[in-house]
């Protein structure tokens, strides 16, 4: 699967889960468990210990349909190890171009984090795949429909600030996927093993982002 059909699956399933679980037993049945909720795209963070052996693993053993990416990516060097690794995306929460340029050699699509009207466009012009807004709380839906007044070529995608019902409304303010985290991933559940909370947490935010798409 080449960039563009990769960017087109991220597109049509519209979250990008972000998980910084550092066992690897929890890891494999959390994105397990939030597949069978409906949220397929995950994201492990190089924060992670061991980030690029796990993805290599992951991507390996998991479901062929989940779509595993590589996050809080910092330089090309680990654009590249990651994406050998198996990552099908990437994702920084800075705008560097260098790895840009290193994922779209390996053809997977980017997605460098920007705040700025500025910033947000100097990376599209960069050729990022999708422009993540971090941290997006600190902004808000409103900010998302001024930037898209002027600027509505962009592809913007929120990580920070989406919960489990509000996914939808902001894909009405504009944004054409989001990412999701600790709202997501219940620590509390995560450690009693209760996967069935993460399955019934990536079911809400699928049926918040199903109302917003129908309405």
């Amino acid at each position: 699967m080449g960039r563009e059909k990769i960017l087109d699956e991220i597109l049509k399933r519209k979250v990008v889960a972000v998980l910084r679980i550092k066992e690897e037993e929890k890891l494999k049945k959390v994105i397990e468990a939030i597949n069978k909720g409906g949220i397929s795209v995950v994201e492990i963070t190089m924060t992670v210990p061991n980030a690029i052996q796990l993805i290599e693993k992951m991507s390996k053993e998991l479901d062929k349909n989940i779509l595993l990416g590589v996050g809080s990516v910092l330089n090309k060097s680990i654009a590249e190890d990651a994406i050998k690794a198996g990552a099908k995306y990437v994702v920084s929460p800075v705008l560097k171009k260098e790895i840009i340029e290193a994922s779209h050699k390996h053809d997977v699509p980017v997605m460098p984090g920007c705040f700025t009207p500025t910033e947000i466009q100097t990376a599209y012009e960069f050729g990022a795949d999708i422009i993540k807004v971090f941290p997006a709380d600190v902004v808000g839906m409103a900010f998302f429909k001024a930037i898209l007044a002027p600027l509505p070529h962009l592809k913007l995608m929120p990580t920070g600030g989406v919960s489990l019902t509000n996914a939808g409304d902001w894909l009405k303010a504009g944004a054409c996927a989001v990412g999701i985290g600790s709202a997501l991933l219940d620590k509390k559940a995560i450690q009693e093993g209760n996967y069935s909370k993460l399955t019934e947490n990536a079911a809400t935010i699928m049926k918040s982002i199903s109302v917003s798409i129908n309405n």
